[in-house]
């Protein structure tokens, strides 16, 4: 897709290069934008933190257990109305040290799940999710990802 700059200079400092003068209606300006953001030309949002750096109120949920040139492995922790804000995964294996129950909010909606003590899940990559524990116990969840 290829767009017309126009003259105008977006609130971020973005600047748009001249290209028809005097067009500087709303309208304009809005497609302006538009076709910024679906050309890449317009920042994105800051992209999402991984499940390390995610926490729950500004605090950590997981730990690093160990880390080396092939794996990583975290224990994560909720205890009860404790989640794990939005993050996305690269390729993981999870398992439930400790289960119990979870909202889990995705781009499929969210969906309330039981998560069995020692069930294991292994994921090629997650874009993003949120988890919250909605029950009385405190989940404990490992995951192991590959380098």
């Amino acid at each position: 897709m290829t767009c017309a700059p126009l003259d105008i200079e977006l609130a971020d400092g973005v600047q748009v290069l001249e290209h028809y003068r005097g067009i500087r209606t709303a309208l304009h300006v809005t497609a302006a934008v538009a076709c910024l953001t679906m050309t890449g030309a317009y920042a994105e949002q800051p992209p999402l933190p991984g499940p390390l750096e995610a926490g729950w109120n500004g605090e950590s949920v997981c730990e690093e257990l160990h880390d080396d040139a092939d794996h990583r492995i975290l224990r994560c922790t909720f205890p009860p109305s404790v989640g794990h804000e939005r993050h996305f995964h690269s390729r993981y294996f999870g398992y439930a040290i400790a289960g119990g129950r979870v909202r889990i909010t995705d781009s499929a909606g969210a969906r309330e799940v039981d998560l069995a003590t020692g069930s294991r899940f292994a994921s090629d990559s997650i874009a993003w999710h949120e988890v919250l524990n909605i029950g009385n116990s405190t989940i404990v969840y490992l995951i192991v990802e590959p380098k």
